[in-house]
């Protein structure tokens, strides 16, 4: 199984950087978004309800929602009955500041550096999760941190041995047990052993699951409270892997996950292959939390720390 998944270049990212740009990597949500608005408002001399329909109907296409887009048509109505817009131009620009507004600016993931600080890693099965997990280990090392991994997706033997090729590919320990073992066990059993050896970083995979799965998130449930009976402060951070190709079924799986387990974070993965990347602003308007990750590629260096700022620039400029 182990040379089988080493052969597997699916679960395996580029060892060769690539080089090229956000805007790059955006292009077909740039495309979609960025240049939809453009063509559809640069050069228009009046603002009226029939182009206010038509933008409407750009945003939902473009995965904004219509919740979030709904917020922002009501903002440019009322700018323009104060005479605020004068054309298409204005309006263009308005759209821009008005979506990211909606993003968290606050959202660096930043570990404290007195003591273990633990990353629990939610996510359904096939957003990414194990990939993003061993590439978030490797920019922690870059950063000079001590980083240890446990395999607590005990359901999948491959979802085990992918992260053990991960560790055993940067040096990075990782704690785990036979397959079926309690999950809750592995990541308590890896958080004394990341405490014993003064580790600056652990964190725990866990069995991809969808939301409606009652007896998964009770296990998810279970792994928080065994950390909280160590530390009341454990885990440090909860985070949900999301696959950005997913859409608005992105929003509901966030708020769902969020409802059990409390998120404080997201990461959305394969935003290069998608051009649903307005989904991120219905996300962070839907559920107020922060972005702290985002996947643009499957070298090891493509999970990036999210910028509000440059992720508007790369889709409007």
């Amino acid at each position: 199984m182990l040379n089988f998944l080493k052969k597997n270049k699916s679960h395996e990212p580029q060892s060769e950087p690539n080089k090229a740009s956000l805007k790059d990597r955006l292009f077909k949500s740039k495309k979609r978004l960025g240049d939809g608005l453009s063509s559809l408002l640069i050069g228009k001399k009046k603002i009226d309800d029939e182009l206010l329909e038509e933008l409407e109907i750009l945003l939902i296409s473009s995965d904004i929602g219509i919740q979030t887009t709904d917020k922002v048509i009501e903002s440019v109505r009322k700018k323009s009955s104060r005479k605020e817009l004068k054309d298409g131009e204005g309006l263009y620009e308005l759209i821009k500041i008005e979506l990211e507004s909606l993003l968290i600016k606050e959202n660096l993931l930043k570990p404290e550096a007195d003591k273990t600080f633990v990353i629990l890693v939610v996510g359904i099965n096939g957003a990414g999760k194990t990939t993003t997990i061993g590439k978030l280990a490797k920019l922690f090392q870059s950063e000079g941190k001590s980083v240890m991994l446990a395999a607590g997706d005990t359901f999948r033997a491959a979802a085990v041995e992918q992260l053990q090729i991960w560790g055993e590919r940067n040096n990075i320990p990782v704690i785990a047990q036979k397959t079926g073992a309690d999950a809750a066990s592995v990541v308590y059993d890896a958080y004394q052993s990341a405490i014993a050896k003064d580790i600056d970083i652990l964190i725990a995979d866990t069995a991809g699951r969808l939301h409606t799965q009652d007896n998964l998130m009770q296990e998810l449930e279970k792994i928080k409270r065994v950390l909280k009976k160590h530390n009341e402060n454990a885990p440090h951070e909860t985070l949900l892997v999301i696959d950005g190709g997913s859409g608005q079924n992105a929003i509901q799986q966030a708020n769902e996950f969020h409802k059990s387990i409390n998120l404080s974070g997201l990461a959305v993965t394969k935003l290069d292959g998608t051009a649903k990347g307005g989904v991120l602003f219905a996300i962070s308007d839907s559920l107020n939390l922060p972005i702290r990750f985002i996947g643009i590629g499957e070298a090891i260096d493509d999970l990036k720390p999210f910028n509000s700022r440059d992720f508007v620039d790369a889709l409007f400029d």
